[in-house]
């Protein structure tokens, strides 16, 4: 046998941590200084990604349309990305099967940290790599075929005989969380209410045996700030870490179930493993979508509701009539919805608003803006619980990767609403409001309410 003189090269090195470390958080610093260069600027694309225009990003999206319009429906951007902000745009482009989450070869985009010399494909030993695993949340980041596949064997779990069950559940917590409420003085809505509720619903879907719930909340932060992207080493490592703990427990939940299955759902998912309908790495990474987005969406939801019923002087209403919780609903994710934007990639060159977009191109498809767009939502800033809506906003975004779990976010914040309405008529803010520094994720990290 003829030996080459690769085959007796020694190994490199694992990168020492300190390196990596220093070799992302330069290669962060640099992409966070040009994009805050081009919001300094006043690019409206590059603003939404930045502080203090993302604390309230409805005017940068008034601004987009307005620019939008007057090309043709798209805007571009100096950071090399195009913009759809109407309703009407947002709606082609999230139905149009030429658009996908993916590049066109099936690549995964907008990996900033990813170059020519970075870890992609080296050593897995290299910390780097660790650091730049993304966490895998399924159907989010799926085109067809494996999108549909993957969507089917979700979809049952959210069939309507089991929402009514999943509803029995959350007025139960939602009273008992209810009953623990301080009622002499503040308290905070969020890790009151607004996160402890989706989380006790979603984990007995998914029947997690131990609920943790401030861990789950933890994690929720730290996965949902990575959908702007990494933001700095210390959250590279905070991201690794919980992708990490995420896989344990859902790997020990697939061994659990397979020895004593039941009627949850990682029940079913196992069942489809063993008949080879999916693989091990795609079950685990399902049920950490339905995990994480299964709380993430109905937490900012609770939280932007009620901030939105007292700053529009609308909160009596509900007290006076709690069945209108399903109008504050639907009225909120028009409004101020807890997810603002998606992205789409184009397969193909595809001609929009009279414009070719070439191949993989980028396009943000901003949902909250197509929920102000005055062509469809007469008097689009003005919150109004009983607005009849003649258009259906774009809150669960839209086409193929249309929120699957859009009903239990709408049941859960139903339910809460309503009860603390009847429960706690008197709540108002009282102290802190922290929001959320995102841009994709909209909503309180901390609200201080109180009710006597």
């Amino acid at each position: 046998m003829t030996t080459h003189p690769e085959d007796t090269r020694p190994a490199p090195s694992p990168v020492p941590r300190w390196r990596a470390d220093l070799r992302l958080g330069t290669r962060i610093a640099v992409m966070r200084a040009g994009g805050l260069a081009l919001a300094l600027r006043g690019d409206p694309v590059a603003r939404l990604m930045h502080k203090p225009w993302r604390l309230d990003p409805y005017p940068t999206y008034a601004r987009l349309r307005a620019d939008a319009a007057a090309t043709g429906g798209v805007a571009r951007s100096a950071t090399g990305i195009r913009a759809v902000a109407s309703h009407e745009t947002c709606t082609a482009v999230l139905r149009d099967r030429r658009f996908g989450v993916r590049l066109a070869d099936g690549r995964m985009p907008f990996d900033p940290t990813d170059d020519a010399g970075s870890a992609s494909g080296s050593d897995p030993t290299d910390p780097e790599t660790a650091l730049l695993e993304p966490i895998d949340l399924s159907l989010l980041g799926l085109d067809a075929p494996d999108h549909t596949r993957m969507r089917r064997l979700a979809q049952p779990t959210f069939a309507p005989r089991r929402l009514e069950q999943y509803r029995d559940t959350a007025r139960t917590v939602t009273g008992r969380l209810l009953d623990a409420a301080p009622t002499d003085g503040p308290f905070d809505l969020v890790s009151t209410l607004a996160a402890p509720l989706p989380i006790s619903v979603i984990s007995e879907l998914l029947a997690i045996p131990e609920v943790d719930t401030p861990r789950f909340a933890q994690w929720g932060r730290v996965v949902g700030a990575a959908l702007d992207g990494v933001r700095s080493v210390r959250h590279a490592h905070a991201l690794s870490r919980a992708t990490a703990d995420l896989r344990a427990l859902f790997a020990d939940l697939v061994e659990r179930r397979r020895a004593d299955p039941g009627e949850d759902v990682i029940s079913q998912l196992v069942h489809a493993l063993d008949e080879g309908s999916l693989t091990l790495d795609e079950l685990v990474s399902l049920a950490q979508l339905l995990l994480i987005a299964g709380f993430e969406t109905t937490t900012n939801l609770v939280g932007n509701a009620v901030r939105a019923l007292h700053t529009s002087g609308t909160w009596d209403d509900l007290v006076a009539d709690p069945g209108l919780a399903a109008g504050v609903v639907e009225e909120t994710l028009r409004w101020d919805p807890p997810v603002q934007l998606t992205a789409r990639f184009a397969h193909e060159d595809v001609e929009l608003g009279g414009r070719t977009l070439r191949r993989d191109t980028g396009v943000l498809v901003l949902l909250a803006s197509a929920g102000r767009d005055p062509a469809v939502h007469p008097d689009p800033d003005r919150f109004d619980p009983r607005r009849a809506q003649a258009t259906a906003h774009l809150a669960f975004s839209g086409g193929a990767h249309y929120c699957l779990g859009a009903a239990l976010a709408r049941m859960e914040g139903e339910v809460a609403l309503e009860m603390l309405a009847r429960r706690l008529p008197r709540l108002r803010p009282s102290g802190r409001f922290v929001p959320r520094v995102a841009t994709v994720l909209r909503g309180p990290r901390r609200f201080g309410v109180r009710a006597d």
